[in-house]
C-alpha cells in the first residue's frame, strides 16, 4: 500500500505555512516497495511532498537517510524538498534507506517523484476535478483529571477531520503515552476517531502529553496536515505540604525589641503552582513553656516575630515551637503538616559584676615587692566564661604612686591585687583603695553607678638604711688641677632621720685611681692628673661608684660623675703620613688636623709650611676649612719624593708640625705610582742602583757583540760555532717564562725573525752594498746557525725581486746565500728591501691574536741632538778596511757563545 502525505513537517525551522496543493494519483503498492508522489512542476523549500510508512518497512531502523540531497526525510516518514525547485525532469527517483546498526538490517524504499496531471471523472454529466484544499480539525485540545477511578478505558474524546466527508479516513496518533513513555497510555480508534486513556496518570509526574494525530485514506494518503494534540492532567489535592526541615534551630538576643526577626521557616507543595492546592498558610500549635508567649509567625512568609521584650536567658534560655502548615490557604480541609522549632535565647550582658565583700584589709611591710597580697571576688549572673561574665578590675583611686597593680585570675575571675613599688612607711603609714569591676563586653543598657570594694592597706615600719637618692650625683672639676684638690663628692641620708651626720663613705670602683673620697664627708681629693682626653672618660664625664654604709652597717650604692672641663692642653695633628701626588692630573692633596679638646679649644686651624726656602720654592699650603687645607706643587716643582714639614695651630695658638712624606710621580692615580727617587733635600745612589748600572753596561756590551754577528770577513771561509765550545763557560739554567726575542739593529733596519722555520737574516744593508761591499745574512734551519759572506759573484740579484718574485738558493753549502752587491747602487737596494722589511717587521711585532707586542718591537722617540762622533759597530758606511774590524772575522769560542746567546732560536 502506498502512503502518499502532502503538507508541511510539523516542528520544521523555517518551512512555509503556506498549503501547498497537490493532484495526487495513488497506486497501491506493498511497504518497502515503490512510492510515487505527484507534485507541481515548481516546489518550495521545506513543503512536504508526501510520506512512506518506515514502521511497516523496517520498525527497528535507528539510521535514515535519502539518497537525493534535494529531498530530505523526517522521523514520520514525511518527505521534503530541501530548496526550492523546478522539477525537470517529470519524473524524478531516489531511494530511502533504513538501517538497523545493531542487527545489520537494511531496507530501500524506492520513491518516485512525478509531475501532477489533472484527472477528470465523470459522475453523470459533471466533470470534477479533484484538488487539494484546505482541511480542518476538530475538537480543541483536552483535558483529564489525575488519579481518575475510570472506569477504563476512559473515554477522553473524538477527533474528527472534514475531509471524512469526501474520503474515507483512518485516523492514528503517536506521542508520549502512545509509542513512546508511558507506552500505550492512549489509543484512538481507527475508524471513529474516539480518543481513549487506559488508566490513571499522576500529574506531579505527567502534566501533560504532547500527542500528534494524524487522518488519512486506506492506501496511504495523508488527507490533512498532522493535528498536535494535548491532553492536559488536571490537578487533584493530592499532595501535603512538607517543611524544609525537619527542625529549624534558631537564636535570639535576650531583651530584644517587639518585633524583632527570629528567623523563617518554609515548606514545599508538588502539587499544581498558583492554585489552591499550593497556597500555604504558616501558624504556631504550641510553645514550650507556654508562658509568657512571646513569638508569632507571619502565616504565608513563615517569618518568625518576638512579640514581647521579656525574654530573659537567666529565666529561660531555650523555647521549642511547634510550627503548622495548611494548603487550601488554611481552610480545615486542606492537608498539612508540622515541623519543631527551637530557639536558643543567646546571652545580653545584662547583670553587672557584684563584689561578694564591700571591704578588705591587708598588712604589709614597706620596702616589699610582693605578688597576691589581695584576692577580690565578684558574683555575675551572665553566661559563665563568656565576655558578658569575665570581670575586669581597675584601681580607681589610692594609687597615686602607682605602687598597686591588679589583673584578673581568668580561672575564678577573681581580682589579684599586688605590690608593685615598694611602699614608704615615712611617706604613708596607711593606704586606701578603691576597686571596681566591670565586663569585657559593654552593658547592653545604662549602668548609673557600679558596685566598689575598699582596701586597706597598713604599711609596716621597716629599718631601711641609707638612701642614696638621687643613685647618680655629678660634680665639675677642671682636668689638670693640681694634685690634692677637694671637691664635693657623694651624699647619702639615712631613711629614718633624713640626716647623714653617721653615714660612712667608700669608693668602690675608680678606673684610673685619680681620686680618693673622704670617709666621713664623701667629699672627693685628687690623687693624679685628670686628663679629659683619656679613653675611660665618656663625653667628658669620669665616673665612679661609692658606697655609703650606716651606723648599722647597711649599705646602698651611688654613681658619682666626675665632670671634667676642658683645658687647652692638646694642639692639632695631623695623621698623614706618606702621601701620593699625580702630576699634573692632580694639583692638590688635601690635609685634615683633629684636635682632641673641646671645639671651644680647638679649629679654625691655621697650617703653614716650614722654614726651609726650597720647600716653599715649589710648595704650597692654602686653607680649605677650619680643619683642612690644601697642599699644592708648583709648576717648578721636580718628580720626586718631598718631605715637607708642616705646622699647624689652633685658635690659641697650641701648634705641632709634622713631616709629610710627598710622592710628586708621573702617573694617572696614585695606585699607578711607582717608586720614585727623592727630589729632595738631595739625590744619592744606593748599592742597588749601582749594580743595576752595572748590569746595564754588561748589557749593552752583549748588544755590541750583537750587532756584529751579521758583519763577516770577504776573505774567509765560513765557520761554524762549534757547539761543544758553548758549554766551557756558561751555565745552562731552566726557563720557567718565555724570552724576549733577540734582534740586531744595523743601519736602521730591525730584523726579527722571518717565519716560524727559525729562518732569518741579520747585518748590514746599507754600505757594503753602496760602498761595493758585502751583506752577511744568517739561515738558521733546526736550531742549526752559520755565518757566510755575501760575495760580489754571488748566483742572486737584484732582477728576480723586481720581477716580483726571488729564491733564496738556500740549498747550497748549508743553507748559503749570495747577492750580487756590485751590480745596483745603494739607492736602488734600500728603496726595495725597506718596505718589505717593514712588513716583516710589522708582522713580527704581532702576537699570536695579532694584537701589537710592545716588547718585541718599541719605537723611540727623538731626545736631543745627534751625537758628534760618527755610526759605531756594524752600522757604519766605511770601507771594511777602514774599520779595522777584520778580528770579527775569527771569533773565539767564548764571544762565539756570547753571540749565539744573543740571537734568537
Amino acid at each position: 500500500m502506498a502512503a502518499v502525505w502532502m503538507g508541511r513537517p510539523r516542528g520544521a525551522a523555517g518551512f512555509l505555512k503556506v498549503p501547498l496543493i497537490v493532484l495526487v494519483l495513488i497506486f497501491a503498492c506493498e511497504a518497502c516497495n515503490n512510492v510515487t508522489f505527484y507534485v507541481p512542476t515548481k516546489l518550495e523549500a521545506n513543503q512536504i511532498v508526501g510520506r512512506v510508512n518506515l514502521e511497516e518497512c523496517l520498525k527497528s531502523a535507528n539510521l535514515i537517510y535519502s539518497s537525493d540531497p534535494d529531498f530530505g526525510i523526517l522521523k514520520d516518514g514525511s518527505i521534503y524538498p530541501t530548496n526550492k525547485m523546478l522539477l525537470s525532469p517529470e519524473k524524478r527517483s531516489f531511494i530511502i534507506s533504513l538501517v538497523n546498526t545493531q542487527e545489520q538490517k537494511q531496507k530501500d524504499i524506492n520513491v518516485i517523484i512525478k509531475h501532477q496531471k489533472k484527472k477528470h471523472y465523470k459522475r453523470g454529466l459533471q466533470e470534477t476535478i479533484l484538488k487539494r484544499t484546505k482541511r480542518r480539525w476538530a475538537p480543541i485540545p483536552c483535558s483529564m483529571l489525575e488519579n481518575s477511578l475510570g472506569p477504563f478505558p476512559l473515554f477522553l474524546q473524538q477527533i474528527q477531520s472534514d475531509s471524512a466527508q469526501k474520503y474515507t479516513v483512518y485516523y492514528s496518533i503517536s506521542g508520549p503515552g502512545v509509542d513512546q513513555n508511558p507506552l500505550n497510555l492512549f489509543y484512538i480508534e481507527k475508524d471513529t476517531g474516539n480518543l481513549f486513556c487506559t488508566g490513571p496518570v499522576d500529574r506531579e509526574t505527567y502534566e501533560a502529553f504532547e500527542l500528534v494525530a494524524y487522518a488519512t485514506t486506506p492506501d496511504g494518503y495523508s488527507s490533512d496536515v498532522p493535528l498536535p494534540l494535548t491532553i492536559k492532567v488536571e490537578d487533584e489535592n493530592d499532595n501535603y505540604p512538607i517543611f524544609t526541615e525537619s527542625v529549624y534551630n534558631f537564636e535570639v538576643l535576650e531583651g530584644s525589641r517587639i518585633g524583632t526577626t527570629v528567623g523563617q521557616v518554609s515548606a514545599t507543595d508538588r502539587d499544581e503552582p498558583d492554585t489552591m492546592h499550593t497556597r500555604l498558610k504558616y501558624s504556631i500549635m504550641d510553645q514550650q513553656p507556654p508562658s509568657p508567649k512571646l513569638f508569632s509567625v507571619n502565616p504565608v512568609s513563615g517569618v518568625i516575630t518576638t512579640i514581647s521584650h521579656q525574654m530573659d536567658r537567666e529565666v529561660v534560655d531555650k523555647y521549642k515551637l511547634t510550627m503548622k502548615v495548611q494548603d487550601m490557604d488554611g481552610q480545615f480541609f486542606g492537608l498539612m503538616n508540622t515541623s519543631t522549632c527551637i530557639i536558643s535565647v543567646k546571652d545580653a550582658n545584662d547583670h553587672v559584676p557584684t563584689f561578694t565583700k564591700s571591704s578588705y584589709e591587708v598588712s604589709i611591710e614597706e620596702n616589699t615587692i610582693k605578688k597576691d597580697v589581695l584576692r577580690i571576688a565578684v558574683e555575675d549572673k551572665d553566661l559563665p566564661n563568656t565576655p558578658n561574665w569575665r570581670a575586669n578590675y581597675t584601681i580607681s583611686k589610692g594609687n597615686g604612686n602607682k605602687n598597686f597593680q591588679i589583673v584578673t585570675d581568668p580561672k575564678t575571675n577573681e581580682g589579684v591585687l599586688s605590690i608593685i613599688k615598694p611602699l614608704n612607711f615615712e611617706e604613708n603609714h596607711k593606704v586606701m583603695l578603691e576597686i571596681t569591676a566591670a565586663n569585657e563586653a559593654p552593658f547592653s543598657r545604662d549602668i548609673r553607678s557600679m558596685n566598689t570594694a575598699t582596701v586597706t592597706v597598713n604599711v609596716i615600719n621597716q629599718d631601711e638604711g641609707p638612701d642614696c637618692n638621687p643613685a647618680a650625683q655629678n660634680v665639675r672639676i677642671k682636668e689638670n688641677v693640681d694634685v690634692g684638690t677637694r671637691a664635693n663628692g657623694y651624699k647619702a641620708h639615712d631613711t629614718e632621720t633624713r640626716s647623714s651626720s653617721d653615714i660612712r663613705y667608700k669608693k668602690l670602683n675608680d678606673p684610673k685611681g685619680w681620686v680618693t673620697i673622704d670617709e666621713t664627708s664623701g667629699s672627693i681629693i685628687t690623687s693624679r692628673k685628670l686628663d679629659r682626653e683619656a679613653e675611660v672618660v665618656k663625653n667628658g664625664v669620669y665616673s665612679i661608684t661609692v658606697l655609703a654604709i650606716d651606723k648599722d652597717g647597711k649599705t646602698c650604692t651611688g654613681t658619682l660623675g666626675i665632670i671634667l672641663e676642658d683645658v687647652n692642653d692638646n694642639a692639632p695633628i695631623i695623621h698623614q703620613d706618606r702621601i701620593i701626588l699625580c702630576k699634573p692630573k692632580m694639583e692638590y692633596t688635601t690635609i685634615v688636623a683633629v684636635d682632641p679638646d673641646e671645639p671651644t679649644n680647638g679649629p679654625p686651624f691655621v697650617f703653614r709650611l716650614g722654614p726651609s726656602s726650597d720647600i716653599q720654592k715649589m710648595w704650597t699650603v692654602t686653607k680649605f676649612n677650619d680643619t683642612a687645607a690644601h697642599l699644592s706643587y708648583k709648576n717648578n716643582a721636580p718628580y720626586g719624593i718631598y718631605t715637607i714639614p708642616v705646622t699647624v695651630s689652633d685658635s690659641h695658638g697650641q701648634m705641632s708640625t709634622k713631616k709629610l712624606n710627598v710622592n710628586l710621580c708621573n702617573c694617572d692615580h696614585p695606585d699607578h705610582c711607582a717608586s720614585a727617587k727623592s727630589a729632595y733635600p738631595d739625590t744619592r745612589l744606593g748599592p742597588w742602583a749601582i749594580l743595576a748600572i752595572l748590569l746595564g753596561i754588561a748589557l749593552l756590551f752583549c748588544v755590541l757583540f750583537t750587532l756584529v754577528c751579521g758583519i763577516w770577513s770577504p776573505s774567509k771561509a765560513k765557520k761554524p760555532f762549534p757547539d761543544d765550545m758553548a758549554q766551557q763557560n756558561l751555565i745552562i739554567s731552566n726557563t720557567e717564562a718565555p724570552g724576549d726575542d733577540r734582534v740586531c739593529s744595523t743601519n736602521g733596519f730591525t730584523t726579527q725573525m722571518l717565519n716560524g722555520n727559525g729562518q732569518g737574516f741579520c747585518g748590514t744593508l746599507g754600505s757594503g752594498i753602496k760602498n761595493g761591499g758585502q751583506e752577511c745574512f744568517e739561515m738558521m734551519k733546526g736550531g742549526h746557525q752559520t755565518l757566510e759572506s755575501c760575495r760580489g759573484g754571488g748566483h742572486h740579484t737584484l732582477e728576480s725581486f723586481r720581477g716580483g718574485h726571488h729564491t733564496l738558493d738556500s740549498g747550497r753549502a748549508g743553507g748559503q746565500v749570495e747577492v750580487d752587491a756590485c751590480r745596483y747602487t745603494y739607492s736602488e737596494w734600500h728603496n726595495f728591501t725597506q718596505p718589505r722589511l717593514g712588513e716583516k717587521l710589522h708582522l713580527c711585532n704581532q702576537n699570536e691574536d695579532n694584537t701589537h707586542a710592545q716588547d718585541y718591537v718599541l719605537t723611540y722617540n727623538y731626545e736631543g741632538r745627534g751625537s758628534a762622533a760618527g755610526s759605531v759597530g756594524c752600522c757604519s758606511e766605511h770601507h771594511e778596511e777602514e774599520e779595522g774590524l777584520e778580528f770579527l772575522d775569527q771569533l773565539e769560542p767564548k764571544f762565539a757563545t756570547l753571540a749565539q746567546t744573543c740571537m734568537k732560536r
